[in-house]
């Protein structure tokens, strides 16, 4: 069936945003204002999931995007000696090192992470509250539906679910409420309307667009249908 058959067509993939996604997003413009995509192709292609943030610098942590060694090494120094350096394309954790002053992989971490200088990575200031967790907070049409608090297992930097992080349950602070509404518009313009945000210490670290993960996990620490706003949303839009 055409796409403009359906209702409403939903892109779900996990990052990152390669050539096959990428022509994926292009099949979905077919279906730009014929039917409800969710989320835009076009927002999904502007809104790099990691990139995002530097629109909002005054809600994030210390944030540089670099691929050169030497500038991470100062900024490591600038931040008070830790770090996390994130690939710009991934998810689940993966290819994200929390960088220690002293560390004598250092050098070997932030050469991995540039390629030796090819590739972009972006690092940010360590968040110590994230010995309390990461807490992933799920939006719909600018609207927190539901949230989760992920965090790290013993000996293990990372909170994703991906890298074993537990779920926890957890509230929405004003703090949270104040960042949501900020980036609220950002999200509307772009048509991003199912948006999983991640906030340590009431810091913004990533807005995920693309697969936001978080449902069956507010679900087990809730109880009840988290999905269920979802669709409720969906049916009254289409309709």
């Amino acid at each position: 069936s055409p796409l403009e058959a359906f209702e409403s067509v939903w892109m779900r993939k996990d990052p990152p945003l390669d050539m096959t996604y990428l022509h994926a997003t292009w099949l979905l413009e077919r279906a730009r204002e014929k039917t409800l995509v969710v989320n835009d192709p076009r927002g999904l292609r502007e809104l790099n999931e990691h990139l995002s943030v530097l629109a909002f610098p005054d809600l994030t942590p210390p944030t540089i995007v670099t691929r050169n060694t030497a500038r991470l090494r100062e900024f490591l120094l600038e931040q008070g000696g830790a770090i996390v350096v994130k690939p710009i394309e991934g998810h689940g954790g993966a290819g994200i090192f929390k960088v220690v002053d002293g560390d004598p992989n250092t050098s070997s971490i932030f050469e991995a992470a540039t390629e030796h200088g090819r590739s972009w990575t972006m690092a940010q200031r360590y968040i110590p509250e994230v010995s309390e967790g990461d807490k992933r907070i799920l939006l719909v049409d600018g609207v927190p539906v539901g949230a989760v608090m992920r965090v790290a297992g013993a000996a293990e930097a990372r909170s994703t679910f991906n890298a074993g992080g537990k779920a926890e349950r957890t509230e929405i602070t004003d703090e949270e409420r104040a960042i949501i509404r900020t980036i609220a518009p950002t999200l509307k313009r772009h048509g991003q309307y199912f948006v999983g945000i991640d906030v340590i210490g009431g810091r913004l670290t990533e807005i995920n667009i693309t697969s936001p993960t978080g449902i069956r996990h507010i679900e087990a620490v809730e109880g009840g249908n988290a999905a269920a706003p979802v669709i409720d949303w969906l049916e009254s839009k289409v309709s």
